[in-house]
């Protein structure tokens, strides 16, 4: 097989590969004798089909199998081997391939157009400024958090009269219109009912401040205002029956009065959200949950930051050619929802897209950059850590955060995204550490106005 490579210009290509019998002889003989064995065809016991009527009815439809397979093969290992940076993938040449006839040749010419990346030229230096926004933490922002652990890690305790968002617990029975039991009615004994969520203000009234024991009359499709979700849960009928109960009261017996009861700010608190002894003292406690803060926002200033050093990045290379006729072919090849249309207005901001990515690309090759099985692993448990503070549960122990890694690093598409998030804080970093910095602290309030 004989493989060759044409520049037409600095980024666009030819290969030509040249297919001879040798090349696929021996996979379509081989393909023959397993057909042969294994056909069923109508006539002939089962791998007692005669070798010649084989070759008649399939022999030109696996040679061309076989032949492209062989083509795929070699198109891809020769550049793997020969380190050709392309975009996108080889497309069928539209002008110098030839016509291809199974039914006449035994050698095959095969012509491939390929879109060679563009050269990219990064130079930074401490002359190069880009600002870095850090975000304050508040008095609001530290309050906020304090009363989300506080929630986060209450109780329930039993209460003697409705309040807030109490739970009330109780028998709860349908009545007729003479305001009696109906016999036949609904009967529930142990439904449990949250004023807070009412949206009649008159019937929530009923319920507040109410005691165990109390029984209160009211109107439940008027107090959820019809919401057939909430009271076919509630009645435990089907929501299409609700509207049948537009009229009817309800009679509720109070037996139990459940209510959440935040945690204290004590050292129990501490102990559960930063691990035992880590802190003495509340201002203790807040300067780390205050530390805590800081960190959650630091993604959010690194973001920020790579914005700006893109557009950086993007002066400094300054004008980059691209095979552009053949990236808009290529994207209308790959993608069935591309338009002509679609693709011309979206085209620019493709071309940007990929000008930056070539642009990392080329600082991660230049510095070698690499992603080990150890930064792997704590970029699962830092995420894990993360989802889990979500919830206020900051001290989680390290065997279960190692067991959630690990079934993390178990999903391909999840590595994937790790190691991209992995390479794009090196790359980070490396930025800081080239270009002068101007530090900027800034307001929650005043970063986001940053983004408008």
């Amino acid at each position: 097989m004989n493989i060759t490579l044409t520049n037409i210009d600095p980024v666009n290509a030819i290969i030509k590969m040249d297919v001879a019998q040798a090349d696929y002889a021996g996979e379509t003989e081989k393909a023959l004798k397993n057909l042969r064995q294994n056909a069923s065809i109508p006539g002939f016991r089962k791998g007692m089909v005669p070798m010649g009527y084989v070759k008649k009815m399939y022999e030109k439809s696996i040679i061309a199998e076989q032949v492209n397979k062989v083509v795929s093969k070699n198109l891809y290992e020769y550049i793997q081997e020969n380190k050709l940076n392309i975009l996108g993938e080889p497309l069928p040449n539209e002008t110098e391939q030839k016509e291809i006839d199974f039914d006449k040749d035994v050698d095959f010419e095969f012509c491939f157009d390929i879109a060679m990346a563009p050269a990219i030229e990064v130079k930074l230096t401490k002359r190069d400024k880009l600002p870095y926004y850090s975000i304050a933490v508040s008095d609001d922002m530290l309050d906020k958090q304090i009363i989300n652990y506080k929630a986060s890690y209450g109780t329930y305790a039993q209460a003697d009269q409705i309040e807030g968002k109490d739970m009330a617990k109780g028998l709860l029975l349908e009545l007729n219109a003479d305001s009696k039991v109906n016999e036949d009615g609904i009967e529930l004994p142990e439904t449990i009912l949250m004023p807070s969520y009412m949206k009649d203000e008159e019937e929530k009234s009923k319920f507040m401040g109410a005691k165990v024991g109390d029984v209160i009359t009211s109107n439940l499709y008027k107090a959820y205002e019809g919401n057939a979700t909430e009271l076919s849960s509630l009645l435990k009928i089907s929501k299409d029956a609700v509207d049948e109960y537009q009229n009817v009261n309800f009679k509720f017996e109070i037996k139990e009065i459940t209510r959440y009861v935040e945690a204290e700010l004590n050292q129990e608190l501490f102990d559960k959200i930063l691990g035992e002894g880590a802190v003495k003292t509340e201002e203790e406690f807040k300067a780390k949950v205050k530390e805590s803060l800081a960190l959650q926002t630091k993604p959010d200033s690194d973001y920020k930051f790579l914005l700006d050093a893109r557009q950086l990045l993007d002066k400094k290379t300054g004008d980059v050619v691209f095979p552009e006729a053949f990236l808009k072919r290529w994207l209308l090849a790959s993608n069935e929802k591309n338009t002509p249309e679609s693709l011309e207005q979206d085209f620019p901001k493709i071309m940007e897209d990929l000008k930056f990515h070539l642009i990392k690309e080329q600082i991660i090759k230049n510095n070698g950059f690499k992603v080990e099985e150890t930064d792997l692993d704590a970029a699962a448990r830092m995420t894990v850590r993360a989802q889990f503070a979500q919830y206020g549960m900051a001290n989680v122990p390290d065997d279960i955060l190692e067991s959630y890694a690990k079934d993390m690093l178990k999903k391909e598409e999840t590595v994937r995204n790790l190691v991209d998030r992995i390479l794009e804080d090196k790359l980070v970093e490396w930025l800081k550490s080239v270009v002068a910095i101007q530090e900027k602290e800034v307001t929650v309030d005043e970063f986001r106005k940053l983004f408008e």
